[in-house]
């Protein structure tokens, strides 16, 4: 097993990571009867793409004996209604400029890896995502 959800009232939930016993409390987005005060669920899976992106792409560069210290990705992710869903996620990276001078053949396979990471494979294909890479591009 990896985690427990538990409903805590206040159309909240608290999530366990049962390996490490860390924590994680989602609460309801303000567009659907909620206080908007910690992470969605949506938000979640949204921000879940960006941070397996990094993830991945981290394992390559330290494999090739670098690292991507300060690399950021900002997430926004857009809805639609009937049913609500995640419609669309926006991903624009701010890449630090100590990484701006690597080689164009290294910034190519770090952006397809990811690109492909695992997250990006399991999202459903009707979800748009759309990324700007920023001084990669």
């Amino acid at each position: 097993m990896t985690s427990t959800v538990q409903y805590i009232g206040q159309l909240r939930t608290l999530c366990t990571h049962l390996a490490s016993r860390s924590l994680l409390e989602t609460d309801a987005p303000t567009d659907n009867h909620g206080k908007g005060e910690r992470f969605s669920p949506t938000d979640l899976t949204a921000t879940s793409l960006a941070s397996c992106m990094l993830t991945v792409m981290g394992i390559k560069a330290r494999s090739m004996e670098f690292d991507l210290d300060g690399l950021q990705v900002s997430v926004t992710k857009g809805m639609a209604t009937n049913p609500r869903r995640i419609e669309r996620i926006e991903l624009v990276f701010q890449v630090p400029e100590a990484l701006q001078c690597l080689e164009p053949k290294t910034i190519e396979l770090l952006k397809r890896i990811g690109d492909t990471c695992p997250v990006r494979h399991s999202l459903h294909p009707d979800i748009e995502v759309q990324i700007d890479w920023g001084a990669w591009s």
